[in-house]
C-alpha cells in the first residue's frame, strides 16, 4: 500500500506557438482518501470557475449564455468525473498500485490536467536505475 500522493493539476494552452503549462495547484497527500478528495476539490474549482451557475453572485445578470451541443463541456466532464463512485474507485485502485493517474479535459483553448501519483513509487522509480548494475 502507497501511503503518500503527489497530486497537481496544471492548464495548458498554446502561447506564441509553443504549448506552456500553468500550474494551478499541488498537493502531498498523506493518505489516500485526502488525494482523492483534493483531485475531486479542485476538479470542481476549475468547473465552478468555468461555468458559474447563474444564481452566482459575482456573475452579472445576462453575462452567463448556453453554448453550442458542439462545444467542448469541460466544466461538464470534471463535474461528471467528481459525482461518478466508480471512476473514483478505479482511480483508487490504480493509486493503491503505485500507478500514475491523470484526468484531463479539454477545449478548443486550455487543457486542464489533473495528476496524482505514489511518492513511493517515485522513489522506487529513481532507485531502480542505481540497483540494476551491469556486470563486466
Amino acid at each position: 500500500m502507497h501511503d503518500e500522493f503527489l497530486c497537481h493539476v496544471t492548464a495548458y494552452g498554446v502561447c506564441d506557438g509553443r504549448r506552456i503549462g500553468v500550474p494551478l495547484g499541488t498537493y502531498r497527500a498523506p493518505t489516500l482518501a485526502l488525494a482523492l478528495w483534493w483531485l475531486r476539490d479542485r476538479a470542481s474549482w476549475i468547473a465552478e470557475r468555468l461555468d458559474p451557475g447563474p444564481e452566482t453572485p459575482y456573475v452579472p445578470a445576462g453575462a452567463l449564455v448556453p453554448v453550442p451541443e458542439t462545444v467542448p463541456d469541460v466544466p461538464g466532464v470534471l463535474r461528471a468525473w467528481c459525482a461518478d463512485p466508480d471512476r473514483q474507485e478505479q482511480v483508487a485502485d490504480e493509486l493503491a498500485d503505485g500507478r500514475l493517474v491523470r484526468i484531463a479535459a479539454g477545449d478548443d483553448t486550455t487543457e486542464y490536467e489533473l495528476l496524482a501519483e505514489s511518492v513511493d513509487a517515485l522513489r522506487m522509480q529513481r532507485t531502480l536505475p542505481d540497483l540494476a548494475v551491469p556486470m563486466a
